[in-house]
């Protein structure tokens, strides 16, 4: 591999506790030297990038996309989903199991790391907590965890049953596997299409009660604190609810291993967004209300909240094209949340660009105990993102990467433009 010079740029490593001006330099998919502007040793005869004004820090790393690979190809494919990852600053993105067939083996969880994908960044694969994800029988953890698993899962289809859920947090905490929960009890929320309040009145829909993802999230704390002991690591998904991020706070207060996701359209939009039956604003779990998206954004603010990530759910334009009711669940995010993040999180909101950016890269890779990611010291993986951070721009989907255009985001103002994403010392996106 060449090796690559990262210059003039301000350095903002999280994990590292920097936010200065520094060079970087990049070899053998490595970072093989921080120091002063200028001051690199092993500079002379390398390819250098530029990043007079522009910030320099750890690739974004997504711990919630859907891929589509194997199986559902038309929808998306491991290369456009990852090269609209490149796009978005992201260099790393763990891909949930509900794929065709269901990613519960060694086999799968290793075709989806294998070079005939060709992934634009690394693809870290989260597998089915139970076998077909039909919450009944554990896969072999062991197992999917040398293979490249890097936690379980039955995403979309949660585990419902109490002790199966038990049997999964001992048995996940045994390998030191996290275990992210999907928390809705569906047998609340049959036949609902969004969040139950005065929208889904007006729109005569069945909605989903803020109660049906608070109830797991409860239960899966009591068995955590039950299996205090052997340490067991909870992580609850694309939480959406006021209800469950306070939940989730108490049990951090208890000392328990519990931690939490938001995704960015759960801390920017609310159920009014539904509008006259968008089917772009549809997702599971649905746009809340104004209280609960303002819950979002204090539980990022006072540090319950652990990671920004995208839960990027491609479809096809046909199927996003019918009856509300109908429509699948899930919008795309990858090239939206870095945008949405800094003219939100940063710019409005004045959260410091260390801290939104730690919830991107540093954090999501401590989570899933992702060594050498989400820092650039020395002997790290050169995951690198540079990105102008004055820069606006509209996202226009038309121009994504991926495969798929179901977004409410399309034609938002964002800030901050990836210039570079850099993927294990080597570029992955060119922003120009």
């Amino acid at each position: 591999m060449t090796a690559l010079a990262i210059c003039g740029g301000r350095l903002v490593d999280p994990a590292a506790g920097i936010d200065a001006a520094k060079d970087l330099l990049l070899k053998d998919g490595r970072v093989a030297e921080v120091a002063g502007p200028g001051k690199l040793k092993g500079k002379n005869g390398v390819e250098v990038l530029n990043a007079t004004g522009l910030v320099v820090t750890p690739g974004l790393i997504d711990i919630h996309v859907h891929l589509r690979e194997p199986g559902q190809g038309y929808k998306e494919t491991i290369a456009t989903g990852t090269a609209a990852a490149a796009a978005g600053g992201f260099t790393g993105v763990a891909a949930m199991p509900n794929t065709t067939p269901v990613n519960d083996s060694p086999e799968i969880t290793r075709w989806m790391q294998a070079g005939e994908r060709g992934a634009a960044v690394r693809v870290f694969p989260i597998a089915a907590a139970t076998r077909g994800s039909k919450g009944d029988t554990l896969s072999d953890y062991a197992a999917l965890k040398a293979a490249g698993a890097v936690a379980v899962s039955d995403d979309g289809r949660p585990i419902l049953k109490d002790g199966v859920m038990r049997e999964s947090l001992a048995a996940a905490a045994r390998v030191g596997l996290t275990v992210i929960q999907h928390a809705e009890d569906t047998r609340m929320t049959q036949g609902a299409s969004m969040n139950l309040g005065p929208m889904s009145f007006k729109l005569g829909l069945r909605g989903m009660a803020a109660e049906s993802e608070s109830a797991i999230v409860e239960r899966d704390i009591r068995l955590v604190a039950e299996l205090r002991d052997s340490h067991p690591h909870l992580h609850v998904a694309h939480t959406s609810t006021a209800a469950a991020v306070a939940a989730v706070r108490q049990a951090r207060r208890n000392g328990l291993r519990v931690t939490c996701e938001v995704a960015p359209h759960h801390f920017l939009l609310t159920d009014e967004h539904v509008g006259f039956y968008n089917t772009h604003a549809k997702m599971c779990p649905p746009l809340r209300s104004t209280a609960d998206r303002d819950a979002m954004i204090e539980g990022i603010l006072d540090g319950v909240v652990d990671a920004i990530a995208t839960d990027h759910a491609p479809h096809a334009m046909h199927e996003k094209e019918v009856e509300f009711e109908l429509a699948p669940n899930g919008i795309t995010g990858l090239e939206t949340s870095l945008g949405l993040s800094l003219r939100w999180l940063h710019s409005e909101w004045k959260i410091p660009l260390g801290r939104v950016l730690s919830l991107m890269s540093a954090q999501p890779a401590a989570l899933l105990g992702l060594k050498g990611r989400g820092t650039l010291t020395a002997g790290s993986y050169a995951d690198v993102l540079v990105f102008d951070p004055t820069a606006e721009w509209t996202y226009r989907a038309t121009e994504s990467k991926s495969k798929a255009k179901n977004t409410p985001f399309d034609g938002w103002p964002m800030q901050g433009k990836v210039r570079w994403t850099v993927s294990e010392g080597r570029v992955a996106y060119a922003g120009g």
